[in-house]
């Protein structure tokens, strides 16, 4: 499971550099256990998580659950309470969205406090009404709780593929740069944010997000 850690100043950088970068058990465990290891840090934070080539994410890791179909349910619960974390954790978070983000990817990437999109290739889509693998209640509220409403709507109903520009018109992610600029556009908003004082910005985002992180089966 290739998921790097590595600092430049207060900013710790996940670069997710698996292929596809597939959500699975060992993916998510990854994560989680990266997370830990920050949480626990003091001092100035802020998180970017990226990955490298074609895709951010693409998604559950739809053919391993058909050789392992029982953990497919527990790894739809562990992705919610992942974002739920997410949502909640104790320092701002950037997703450098490098190429494709796709249907649980895309919702991953709903988890973050600013995300910024690759202009010029990949498309951010909920692909889940061209596959048929409908969304339950918890994965809508995600798209429900952090885009717009419309925009949330069509992307659930029409798999619509956004690329860069058009998510920022939607309201998907907060800006766009180029593959060049991607990850110092990530890590520069990272550093602004880092000094944050953290115990009052966990508090704020409980207020924004602690209904929603409960509906998704987060516990404090």
């Amino acid at each position: 499971m290739d998921i790097s850690l590595r600092h430049e100043g207060p900013v710790a950088i996940l670069t997710w550099n698996d292929g596809e970068n597939r959500l699975n058990a060992d993916s998510l465990e990854r994560v989680n256990t990266l997370l830990d290891e920050l949480e626990a840090t003091g001092g100035p934070l802020a998180v970017v998580v990226t990955g490298t080539g074609k895709f951010f994410s693409n998604g559950l890791d739809l053919a391993r659950f058909g050789a392992n179909p029982t953990e497919f349910h527990a790894t739809l619960e562990e992705l919610e309470r992942t974002i739920a974390r997410l949502f909640l954790f104790p320092a701002y978070t950037v997703a450098a969205l490098n190429g494709h983000a796709f249907a649980g990817g895309a919702l991953l990437s709903c988890a973050f406090d600013y995300r910024v999109m690759r202009e010029d290739r990949g498309y951010w889509c909920m692909n889940e009404a061209e596959i048929g693998l409908a969304l339950d209640e918890r994965l809508w509220s995600i798209l429900d709780h952090r885009l717009p409403r419309a925009t949330a709507i069509v992307a659930a109903t029409t798999a619509k593929r956004f690329s860069g520009p058009e998510a920022l018109a939607a309201g998907i992610v907060e800006a766009v740069a180029s593959e060049g600029e991607l990850l110092r556009h990530a890590v520069d908003v990272a550093t602004r944010y880092a000094t944050l004082d953290r115990s009052t910005l966990s508090k704020h985002k409980y207020l924004a997000h602690g209904d929603e992180a409960k509906v998704l089966g987060w516990r404090t």
